[in-house]
């Protein structure tokens, strides 16, 4: 599963992403996990045609899918076709560990939860890549991002490995050369559309999980 998500980066185009998430939400705004384990596929194939930099979230990332996409195709598959459906079974059959870590550090609702908050980061700072100017130093416009997000559930250690990484960023051609869309507006149109696409479907599981309080799981 690693490497059918890792391989091919050469061939990486971020409309995969964009037409991923546009699959994501039915007509009444479930999130389908399908769809959503798809977008990230195209997400981890991005962090990683930058090279090791990303390392540190990419690979955490595809082992979270991989976990989401055991439980989509296990035999209690049915209850994972969306977000939703996750939450509701796997919080009604107690399968996940509230206040502490425990019996369940796999469950669907802790490992969504993890590339959840991940996705805010790249949300942000792809949207900053999209209205920044030419010679923007990415590695800061990618910390400040971070800084807003992903940090605040890292440890210091982490955080201070995150920040040296950014600083090795290239410049923000290089970003829009590696989506494989074509020239700078057209890399700006097209994150013009898969933005607002991730950021909703960020916050409809955002309010989702605040509803029932599991924002905070261990």
């Amino acid at each position: 599963m690693a490497d059918s998500v890792t391989s091919d980066d050469q061939k990486f185009c971020f409309k995969e992403v964009l037409d991923a998430f546009r699959l994501c939400l039915s007509e009444n705004k479930e999130v389908y996990m399908e769809h959503y384990v798809a977008g990230w596929r195209g997400l981890v194939k991005f962090l990683n045609t930058l090279g090791s930099v990303f390392g540190f979230i990419s690979k955490d990332a595809v082992g979270k899918v991989q976990i989401l996409v055991s439980l989509l195709k296990g035999e209690d598959g049915s209850h994972y076709s969306t977000i939703q459906s996750m939450v509701k079974y796997e919080l009604e059959n107690q399968l996940v560990d509230l206040t502490k870590a425990g019996a369940h550090p796999t469950s669907g609702c802790r490992t969504l939860l993890r590339l959840h908050r991940a996705l805010r980061w790249l949300e942000l700072f792809l949207d900053s890549l999209r209205t920044c100017s030419e010679d923007s130093k990415t590695s800061v416009l990618c910390a400040d991002a971070y800084n807003k997000s992903l940090s605040k559930f890292h440890p210091w250690v982490v955080r201070k490995a995150a920040g040296m990484a950014f600083c090795l960023l290239p410049g923000r051609q290089a970003f829009f050369d590696v989506m494989n869309v074509g020239t700078t507006e057209q890399v700006v149109a097209m994150l013009g559309e898969a933005i607002p696409l991730i950021s909703e479907v960020y916050q409809i599981t955002e309010d989702l999980y605040a509803q029932h309080n599991i924002l905070d799981i261990p």
